[in-house]
């Protein structure tokens, strides 16, 4: 029964041809794999009898909406009750049974039709053709199952072209598919048919793994439905679907979206001609310009291509951070100011700022979503305070570098008043307790034994143990790594030096304990590698490999794959906390393991002694000891204790 505010069912040319297969008495088993598998297994017999008398209905009452009450009454009628006619012997069976074998023809076939007055003979009859055909003409009236079916095929034909739909991508998903999986889908917020095709296009061929309740099998059935409505629909699921990503091609996933005059990422913004910048109101003397760009979208290119190169010609952390920020910008001006980005003034500037502090739903996503899937998007929300200012001030030093290459002539964020920066501890709203770190890594020694249960456990006490940065920790290889033995407490020791390119191209080796080492090494020698890390035939192996047997060399892990696995691990370590642990735990990320090694570290705990100031400082890379003393509480508290004295405050008591 339908319930009250349920989205009524559709029904579309499969319910039609199933029916008309039943009416006929096809197996209904293989009816339902052709026509209705999207339903659900033919195996679940309960969904297929309620299917069938949900179709039957909505069948019926479509009759009687056309006034058609015999058409309802026939539509939900079993014509199995009906009896078929009984198959009658041939003339040559009938003579055998009844010993006129002897007899002629004619006296055969007269006895026969005194048997059988209206029946049909069966094949293989002689005799001569009037009297073949008077036989035949007793015998064409069709039984009443006969008759019963095929007035309910016509009526199926006649309802068919009355009510039978084609789907539209505005539908909701509970007007084509099995109400329970239709549930599922929207609670996951895959409420119409265009969404959940943009859902599956968008994330690839685990689309379902993040919709409860769906598994393979019924995505599976989905997807192959929706492509066979492609026409009808007007969308279309993408091959890259077929394929776990890991297996395709990069050339295969650049194609997903194309490029268009629309919120894209930057390789794919396309200008038009009217607000590219050539003709931009505040572009200066083409003669006296020093960058070869032409336009808007080839200045920012020049401004990020003089920023520090990435590995093998990707992007570095920096192009990637200030890309985002000059795209943000770009796509604002033409999309919304409908004003090229060489012709922004004061006002604009100022209302930039404002947009990006609330910006429309249609401009916010998810951070994971890569820069293929249709479902990117240039921001995750609202920018307040740091992130505010941080994207304001990246913006006025594109048009500073622009001016300085006598590109434009003004720089209108230079007058936009940035918000305050706070001061705060570094780090000290996001840093793990000692009793945080130790609770996540009991859990991580527990954890299981899959190569990407074991990925995970490397990438967070690697992170913990250095304090890299996620872009650092996902680029650096086994060639980095170089033994050093030392002498500590009066024997010798081994660890290892991690050399590291990081912030501002700047160069540092970091400590890293060997027992980390000898770990990565166990993980080479279970894939057929060189158990010596920094053996001749791990060159190029990144520390952070994804081990896949199908891949002769590993590839690396991705620096969002690291950040999302590790963001799932810590919300599921919040499990059995206390409310206070478990909000942190959920809020923490990989940027947080960097802040609790630098604190950790300054600080100490029972049985270890203090890292000296310097170390951290180079461990997390920061240009100036002044950053790195943020984490520290000892300064703070001595300031505190020295003010008391001027204050005059009487001593504490003991």
């Amino acid at each position: 029964m339908k319930k009250k505010n349920e989205a009524p069912r559709k029904l579309h040319s499969g319910h039609f041809a199933f029916m008309r297969a039943l009416v006929q008495g096809l197996d209904e088993n293989a009816s339902w794999n052709r026509y209705l598998h999207l339903e659900g297994e033919y195996t679940d017999l309960r969904t297929v009898r309620r299917t069938i008398a949900s179709i039957r209905d909505q069948f019926a009452a479509a009759a009687r909406r056309e006034n058609k009450p015999g058409t309802a009454r026939l539509i939900l009628m079993d014509a199995e009750r009906f009896k078929a006619a009984p198959a009658l012997p041939s003339l040559a069976e009938f003579a055998a049974a009844n010993g006129l074998e002897e007899f002629s023809e004619e006296e055969q076939l007269e006895a026969y039709q005194d048997a059988y007055p209206s029946g049909k003979r069966g094949a293989g009859q002689g005799g001569g053709e009037g009297e073949g055909q008077g036989a035949n003409k007793r015998s064409q009236r069709p039984s009443r199952r006969a008759r019963v079916v095929e007035r309910q095929l016509e009526a199926l034909r006649w309802l068919q072209g009355l009510v039978a739909q084609d789907p539209k991508p505005s539908d909701s998903v509970s007007a084509w598919l099995n109400p329970s999986m239709a549930k599922r889908l929207e609670r996951a917020g895959l409420t119409t048919l265009s969404v959940l095709v943009e859902r599956i296009n968008g994330v690839g061929a685990r689309w379902w793994a993040l919709v409860p309740g769906v598994g393979e099998g019924k995505a599976a059935r989905m997807v192959e439905w929706l492509q066979a409505n492609e026409a009808l629909l007007g969308l279309k699921v993408g091959r890259h679907v077929a394929q776990p990503r890991m297996k395709l091609a990069s050339a295969t996933l650049e194609a997903v979206v194309p490029a268009a005059t629309a919120i894209r990422p930057y390789e794919k913004f396309v200008l038009p001609a009217e607000l590219d910048g050539r003709a931009g109101r505040f572009r200066a003397r083409p003669e006296n310009c020093l960058l070869a760009a032409g336009n808007d979208h080839e200045a920012i290119g020049a401004w990020l291509s003089s920023k520090a190169a990435g590995a093998k010609g990707n992007p570095s952390a920096t192009q990637r951070a200030y890309r985002k920020e000059a795209e943000r910008l770009l796509l604002w001006a033409v999309l919304e100011r409908k004003k090229a980005l060489s012709s922004l003034t004061l006002e604009d500037a100022t209302a930039y700022r404002d947009f990006l502090a609330d910006p429309p739903a249609a401009w916010c996503g998810p951070r994971h979503h890569q820069r293929w899937s249709p479902l990117w998007r240039p921001l995750e929300g609202p920018l307040h305070g740091v992130t505010l200012r941080h994207s304001l001030t990246v913006v006025r030093s594109l048009f500073a570098f622009l001016m300085r290459q006598g590109y434009l002539m003004g720089n209108p964020f230079v007058a936009v008043a940035l918000p305050v920066q706070p001061l705060r501890p570094l780090g000290s709203s996001r840093t793990l307790t000692f009793a945080q770190w130790d609770h996540i890594d009991a859990l991580l020694e527990k954890y299981g034994e899959t190569e990407a249960d074991r990925r995970l456990r490397r990438g967070m006490r690697w992170l913990y143990a250095t304090g890299l940065r996620l872009a650092e920790i996902t680029s650096v290889k086994c060639e980095d790594l170089t033994p050093v033995e030392y002498r500590a407490d009066g024997t010798m020791a081994t660890d290892w030096l991690l050399a590291v390119i990081g912030k501002g191209n700047r160069s540092r080796e970091v400590p890293v304990p060997a027992k980390l080492v000898e770990e990565l090494g166990d993980e080479l020698a279970r894939h057929g590698f060189d158990r010596q890390v920094g053996a001749v035939s791990n060159r190029g192996v990144h520390v952070m490999s994804r081990f896949d047997d199908e891949l002769k060399r590993p590839a690396p892990w991705s620096a969002s794959g690291l950040y999302q696995g590790i963001k799932a691990f810590l919300a599921q370590a919040a499990g059995g906390l206390d409310a206070a642990d478990a909000s942190q735990l959920k809020k923490a990320s990989t940027h947080w393991l960097r802040h609790s090694h630098g604190s950790h570290a300054l600080q100490g705990r029972e049985g270890r002694a203090p890292v000296p100031l310097q170390i951290v400082q180079n461990n997390l890379g920061h240009a100036s000891v002044g950053t790195t003393s943020l984490y520290l509480t000892t300064e703070r508290d001595e300031r505190l204790k020295a003010m008391r004295g001027f204050w005059k405050v009487p001593p504490l008591p003991e």
